[in-house]
């Protein structure tokens, strides 16, 4: 029994003296980017209407007449119910201009709303726009563009962000005249999709609209040993 409790005793004081050892090699801590870019095969657009009445409820019913309106369009252009979402509904007062003389009063009311949807097939997003400017949408906050399936456009990245990491330490240590070890410690930072343009409504109703690359970015922080 003895033995055992002396075992234990030494077992249990090796692992901070090698915990220590480990502290004390000498390491080098880089990050490193990476990109890959992809045609497109997706978008994503937030559209709406604003309708502005007197009457808080005829503002609200001429907003929802459009909304059905532009949901109608979507079933007819085959969207499914699954893209689409919506995105925002709100009603808020029009007041008088500030004026010394006299208290500010409303005059009318503003509705919104507000769908954001999905268009999968990138050939029929012209006509998915046109169409719903026709039924009385009148705003765009946003035009993007993704990947349906970003996964191996991604690993591409997280590839490129590593060579970019690797290639930072090997010109790191031979300029500090060491040697470059094994990778302690790898992990991921950020990453994602690179920022893209919105599109003005403006833009819209000339309808060609170019889709261009969609680009995704990866992160990665890597620690390696330094040999003498």
């Amino acid at each position: 029994m003895r033995r055992l409790v002396l075992a234990a005793a030494c077992a249990l004081m090796v692992t901070p003296v090698a915990a220590l050892a480990e502290d004390l090699v000498p390491k080098l801590t880089v990050t490193g980017d990476g990109r890959a870019a992809a045609v497109p095969d997706m978008a994503t657009v937030t559209l709406g209407v604003t309708a502005e009445h007197k009457e808080p409820g005829a503002a609200m019913n001429e907003a929802s007449r459009v909304a059905g309106a532009i949901l109608a369009r979507l079933d007819a252009l085959g969207i499914a119910a699954r893209d689409r979402q919506t995105s925002d509904i709100g009603l808020q007062p029009v007041w008088t201009d500030y004026n010394s003389n006299r208290a500010r009063e409303i005059t009318g009311y503003v509705a919104n709303n507000r769908l954001t949807v999905r268009v999968r097939d990138l050939a029929r997003l012209g006509e998915v726009l046109g169409a719903v400017t026709e039924d009385g949408a009148n705003r765009l906050s946003g035009l993007s563009f993704g990947l349906q399936e970003p996964g191996p456009v991604m690993d591409d990245a997280r590839r490129d962000a590593v060579a970019d990491a690797m290639a930072q330490a090997r010109v790191l240590a031979e300029a500090a005249g060491v040697g470059l070890g094994a990778v302690l410690s790898i992990s991921e930072a950020g990453g994602g999709y690179a920022p893209e343009p919105m599109m003005e409504m403006a833009r819209v109703s000339s309808v060609p609209v170019a889709a261009g690359e969609s680009v995704l970015t990866a992160r990665v922080t890597m620690v390696f040993a330094l040999e003498e």
